[in-house]
């Protein structure tokens, strides 16, 4: 009996290690995987859920308006894409995460005229997706972002959002050519696509949403007593409406139905069914410039803002949902390397797009998927035919989306408080802007940054050694 009672203990004990794979199998299960997608898609508030689903719109309408105008992006492939891409992110995370475009690499496309085409896009879109997949995998994204200043990111922002917001200008003053991309004059006051209609949407977009400030609800919360009193309780409840209304996208429904009635015979030219999808052709030329004037631009941004701000910024708003920098990478990484071969837009995650999806309602993977799944109905049924409804899209109407989408971008640079740092955040606009080369910008912006280093360690150092001598003369 004694010698079978150490064999009976030796085969019902388990090992921290063999418990420790155990758990890993249970977790990884594919029980354990599908009840953790499902949670991760239920809708915490259903009209919640589906009012912060329109929360990014305001930085995608935009964008890939301008770019299926302006480049002939196929608008079918890239909704069916980024759809797919919205759906998947919402079941892996469970939360609001976003899919929006990159702002750098659509920035160069929209401002670089015919040298910057959809080859290029492409190729940037591809390159900065094997390099942030390649960060990941092999867990050098943390390295990457303390070597990168914030200051030189601050300033690449800046001159984006900048070229962004003088694109725009030129939509709402001018008359477009997209297809030659040049402007044939000034655009007339009246009309449905006149400079009235383009203010009178700036209007409602500043009215709704200020200048990107928090809900006027969450500040009227620490004054119940006031908010309590008749008067008060309908104007707070007004502000309330008025401040959850997806402007851009009303703003968007508007510029759609006014297409309409500018060509009412458009109805009857949209055929049904999807683009037919193909590899892009990308030639030797087009990856040297893609990679050039796409690639590092959009690099440092996506480190920062698509990567190491939204694993920030989710932890902040969603406590006990800590996501990696590797994860998040790596989703970036294997949306564009895959996508954009078959033409998809170049996409990313974005601080700012969670931070708007939350604002408006969002709490739930469900927000996000249930955008995702309109997206790909809408490539589905519609596919390319959706570029005739384009054509006739009032460009005063697109240049005030983009306004404001380039603003928000340039707003980042806010917290850049030290005049060292605004010193090479300046200058790195001020070259990426007058060279039109956001590379060079960075180089440059890079230069500084290593100069001013050099010249406070040698200052350090110098003051150091008048101490040290005045220290020595002093001394008896």
């Amino acid at each position: 009996m004694e010698s079978q009672t150490p064999s009976h203990q030796t085969t019902n004990q388990i090992s921290p290690e063999s418990e420790t794979k155990h758990n890993m199998f249970r977790s990884n299960s594919p029980a354990r995987i599908i009840d953790k997608v499902k949670n991760n898609l239920v809708f915490r508030s259903k009209w919640a859920e589906v009012n912060g689903a329109m929360g990014d719109l305001g930085t995608y309408i935009p964008i890939v308006l301008a770019l299926t105008l302006a480049k002939n992006l196929d608008l079918g492939t890239t909704l069916i894409f980024t759809g797919v891409y919205n759906f998947v992110t919402g079941a892996m995370y469970g939360v609001p995460m976003p899919v929006q475009p990159m702002k750098s690499i659509a920035a160069a496309a929209i401002s670089g005229g015919s040298d910057f085409g959809i080859p290029e896009m492409m190729a940037a879109g591809i390159c900065t997706g094997g390099i942030l997949l390649v960060l990941g995998v092999t867990g050098l994204m943390q390295l990457a972002y303390k070597l990168i200043p914030l200051s030189v990111v601050r300033g690449i922002q800046l001159s984006q959002g900048l070229a962004f917001a003088m694109s725009a200008v030129k939509y709402i003053r001018n008359v477009q050519d997209f297809s030659k991309s040049k402007s044939k004059g000034e655009r007339p006051w009246l009309g449905l696509d006149g400079l009235v209609l383009a203010l009178v949407c700036a209007c409602f977009i500043i009215i709704v949403n200020g200048g990107g400030e928090e809900r006027e609800t969450d500040i009227d919360d620490h004054h119940e007593e006031e908010i309590n009193r008749p008067r008060r309780r309908w104007r707070w409840r007004l502000r309330n409406i008025i401040s959850s209304l997806p402007s851009a996208f009303i703003v968007f429904l508007l510029g759609v139905v006014l297409a309409f009635i500018r060509r009412p015979k458009l109805v009857k030219s949209i055929r049904f069914g999807p683009s037919s999808i193909g590899i892009v052709k990308i030639s030797k030329h087009s990856w040297k410039q893609g990679f050039i004037k796409g690639t590092i631009p959009q690099l440092p941004l996506s480190v920062l803002n698509s990567v190491i701000a939204v694993c920030k910024l989710s932890s902040d708003l969603f406590p006990g949902k800590d996501f990696s920098a590797t994860s998040v990478s790596v989703t970036v990484g294997l949306m564009n390397v895959v996508g954009c071969w078959f033409g998809a837009m170049p996409c990313c995650h974005g601080a700012g797009g969670l931070a708007g999806q939350y604002k408006f309602g969002g709490r739930s993977g469900g927000c996000v998927a249930l955008l995702g799944a309109a997206k790909m109905v809408l490539g589905l049924v519609l596919g390319s035919s959706l570029v005739m409804v384009l054509d006739q899209f009032p460009v005063g109407v697109l240049g005030v989306l983009l306004l404001f989408a380039g603003v928000e971008l340039a707003m980042a640079c806010r917290d850049m408080n030290s005049k060292e740092q605004s010193f090479v955040m300046l200058i790195c606009t001020a070259v990426s802007l007058m060279g039109s080369s956001a590379a060079l910008g960075f180089v440059c912006g890079m230069v500084v940054h290593l100069l001013l280093k050099l010249r406070s360690c040698t200052r350090d150092e110098a003051c150091s050694t008048s101490l040290l001598r005045t220290r020595a003369t002093t001394t008896p």
